[in-house]
């Protein structure tokens, strides 16, 4: 981790730069947050009374926009996951000034210096909010994970819960979870390696304000227990999206894999790394023995993960097979309705669906807009994001230019070899040749400007 010295306070200023470039909406219209103050007080009466069940929340240690709280227990040699899900759906109606804004803004946009949520705090941080503070109502999806991590959807409802704990990744431990949410975990995982879907989670690149107001570039390991909370969303997404598919409706988030020219691309990157790959093993098959522990292996993992077409949303088709490859798996985004609008009509659907009532004909109609509206959103986050790790980067950097800095080859790219700096977080790419990944070189700073949001290093 590094702390920015930024005494121009050119970080705050191109932040502002990207908020105006990215139309980050600062704040609510009035008529919005008067009807969220409204629905705030709405009163749960569609509710079960589930208060005795002991759930519990895990998130970062800052959030407070809680979509998930989770109960597990035994059912023979299965595990029930009791998932509750923020029941968003009864604070905002169809139609509303709240929904309506809501389907401008598509997700929540989070910048260093503050977000830009999907509704406003009344009801993200406060009605609706799975929060340990007082009773909330939510929507209980009951998910059986058997021993080989195969998942079934059991049931669906709407129920008033009280979370025990706000649990935070960078803290928690294991006797503050409930018993069985290691072993779920594990489950998850030996199903993923089966399905051939074995995750590589590489630090990631992250600005964070601290609480001094200065700011900090670093890498993000992903911990262990944000990997096993990850399972549990996981099981839920999958369930839920088996259940839309057997009844032939949904929303459902596909990726498709690489084409042919890139398969050859990643064979070329295995002989690169010194790894065998069979000529007549396929790419699914051969992902299947990788071992992301082995560092070789994991690069070329990452490599395949990055040679998908990239995820995105798909209604139901009737005789189509909604397929996600990198989950290898049908799958769903149902478990984070604070913070994505499609997870709002996802929910909605299996609600009705696992009660055995027909699908709400606004979810049905909303399943054909959302896809558009959710790429454009979910396009503008990424922007977002790697316009402000490139601001930090170039304030970091400032006034270097120069010096040379010790690196590491981390992948390959269409223009040159994407590097990691060795003493600081800052990844760029370079134009060199000769280069495998792990290799070490020297790069010389050739330009650092945070109004232009650049840098630029040449191999020694």
């Amino acid at each position: 981790m590094k702390s920015l010295t930024d005494p121009s306070q050119a970080l705050s200023t191109g932040l502002a730069k990207i908020r105006t470039e990215f139309h980050v909406p600062e704040g609510f219209p009035a008529d919005v947050m008067a009807a969220a103050e409204a629905a705030a007080n709405r009163v749960p009466n569609q509710h079960a009374d589930r208060r005795a069940m002991p759930f519990v929340t895990l998130d970062p240690a800052a959030s407070t926009d809680l979509d998930q709280a989770f109960s597990i227990e035994a059912s023979s040699s299965d595990l029930l996951l009791h998932y509750a899900i923020a029941d968003v759906g009864w604070f905002v109606e169809d139609g509303d000034a709240i929904d309506r804004e809501a389907w401008t803004r598509g997700e929540t946009l989070y910048l260093p210096d503050g977000k830009a949520g999907l509704y406003p705090p009344t009801i993200a941080e406060g009605a609706a909010s799975l929060l340990p503070d007082g009773p909330r109502p939510a929507i209980i999806f009951t998910v059986r994970v058997a021993d080989d991590g195969a998942v079934k959807l059991d049931g669906a409802e709407r129920a008033i819960i009280q979370s025990r704990a706000k649990l935070a990744y960078d803290s928690v431990q294991a006797s503050d979870v409930p018993p069985g949410f290691a072993e779920l975990a594990r489950r998850m995982a030996a199903n993923e390696e089966r399905r051939g879907a074995s995750r590589v989670d590489p630090p990631e690149q992250e600005v964070e304000r601290l609480a001094d107001g200065t700011f900090r570039l670093s890498f993000r390991p992903v911990l262990q227990s944000e990997q096993d909370n990850a399972a549990l969303s996981l099981a839920a997404n999958m369930a839920i999206a088996d259940a839309m598919l057997a009844h032939k409706t949904g929303l459902f988030r596909v990726m498709s894999g690489p084409d042919a020219s890139k398969v050859q691309r990643l064979r070329n990157a295995a002989q690169a790394l010194g790894l065998s790959w069979p000529a007549s093993t396929d790419l699914r098959d051969y992902q299947r023995t990788l071992d992301p522990t082995d560092p070789k292996q994991a690069a070329l993992m990452l490599e395949i993960r990055r040679a998908g077409n990239g995820a995105s949303y798909q209604p139901y088709q009737e005789g189509v097979v909604p397929w996600h490859e990198a989950m290898a798996a049908t799958y769903a985004h149902a478990t984070a309705p604070l913070r994505r609008l499609a997870d709002r009509y996802v929910v909605r659907c299996v609600l009705a669906i696992a009660n055995g009532l027909p699908v709400p004909q606004a979810v049905t109609e909303a399943f054909t807009g959302l896809p558009k509206v959710m790429g454009r959103a979910d396009a503008r986050a990424s922007q977002i994001n790697h316009a402000a790790i490139d601001l930090a980067e170039a304030v970091m950097l400032r006034g270097r230019e120069g010096e040379t800095f010790k690196a590491v080859a981390t992948d390959f790219v269409e223009n040159g070899v994407r590097v990691q700096l060795a003493d600081m977080p800052v990844v760029a790419t370079v134009k060199a040749s000769g280069l495998r990944q792990g290799d070490g070189l020297t790069l010389r700073l050739v330009l650092a400007d945070p109004d232009q949001r650049s840098i630029a290093f040449e191999a020694v």
